[in-house]
């Protein structure tokens, strides 16, 4: 079974935020929302901190369109905590850091390198009942664009919002959507 369409399944999770305690972050959590799971290799690594800044540029954006993004990777939550404590990309963050040392998220997005242990550069974006609806993994040299999974995520908020309505390529908030039909086959 492909993993677009399916529901996420239980988890739980200690995070770390900045200027919190660690926390737990269930399944139940994201109720209601939606969420999104970053993925990345490892913490103090290269790729991970320009990608993870991008990201930390859209989170107030992020925020106010409903959405919780969590970077999730499988270093503990005290690696997350020093990795904020003494990177200037990573220490201005506002975002959770999920610790995932015990492989319980990477394995249930399909995400693990196995014999390595590492997770894959992976975007996934779970809509408030808990579906998966994009996903995105990437070669670990490659990093992602904030920009244009934000562009994603306001797509699918249009869609679910809009039933019968679909959104094309490129297409951004207030441009045309489509209406699949048997009136465009062939016309488009």
């Amino acid at each position: 079974m492909g993993i677009i369409g399916s529901t996420i399944q239980p988890f739980k999770a200690t995070a770390f935020q900045a200027g919190k305690d660690f926390f737990d972050v269930t399944n139940e959590d994201l109720a209601g929302k939606w969420s999104v799971f970053f993925f990345y290799p490892a913490d103090f690594t290269f790729v991970c901190p320009t990608e993870l800044e991008d990201m930390g540029e859209k989170y107030e954006m992020l925020q106010s369109m409903g959405v919780e993004v969590y970077a999730v990777s499988t270093d503990t939550h005290f690696s997350h905590k020093a990795w904020h404590d003494t990177s200037d990309k990573i220490g201005k963050l506002k975002f959770p850091f999920l610790g995932d040392q015990n492989h319980v998220l990477s394995n249930q997005f399909g995400v693990l390198r196995e014999g390595v242990g590492l997770a894959d550069r992976a975007t996934f974006v779970v809509d408030p009942d808990g579906v998966i609806q994009i996903m995105e993994i990437t070669c670990e040299g490659v990093g992602r664009n904030a920009n244009e999974l934000t562009r994603k995520i306001k797509a699918a908020q249009y869609v679910r919002a809009n039933p019968g309505q679909v959104c094309p390529a490129a297409w951004e908030e207030g441009a045309e959507t489509l209406a699949p039909s048997l009136d465009l086959v062939g016309k488009i």
